[in-house]
């Protein structure tokens, strides 16, 4: 694959997910960070919206719930350089109806060079890291190149 390099703004497209048991854990963890995510534009699969935006105030742009296709939603979003980071608190001790779409999801992220935060530790170090409110280099597949080429 061929990749290309881009800079991230300084204002961040954040994804935030979380399974069912995960989501208190991922309320805590925006209502401790609001100020530092405030700046920034938000998105998140469907209930875990709505109670977001419920208990903080904040303007979040709802997607559908991840079982119904809101994953899907998160992963088209990455593929189309929307997202620059992603905070997706996953429950490892169990089991999802939709843990394909999980998987692929946290695929896309790894294709696009996408940093993920699966849990509040790695959260925390995203959040206060120095590139957090500030524009950085990254590669991506360089897709149009690569059509050009197999084409050739």
């Amino acid at each position: 694959m061929l990749f290309k390099k881009v800079t991230t703004s300084d204002v961040k497209t954040i994804a935030l997910v979380a399974h069912d048991n995960m989501k208190p854990a991922l309320m805590d963890w925006v209502v401790a960070h609001k100020d530092k995510l405030m700046p920034h534009k938000l998105y998140a699969t469907g209930t875990t919206g709505s109670v977001l935006e419920q208990k903080t105030g904040m303007t979040i742009n709802k997607l559908i719930s991840g079982p119904l296709g809101g994953d899907q939603q998160i992963g088209a979003l990455i593929t189309e350089q929307v997202i620059d980071v992603m905070i997706f608190f996953w429950d490892p001790l169990e089991a999802q109806p939709h843990d394909p779409d999980v998987k692929a999801l946290l695929r896309l992220a790894a294709v696009w060079n996408i940093p993920v935060a699966c849990n509040v530790a790695t959260a925390d170090l995203l959040i206060t890291s120095s590139l957090f409110d500030k524009p950085f280099d990254k590669n991506i597949p360089d897709y149009e190149r690569y059509l050009c080429e197999r084409t050739q």
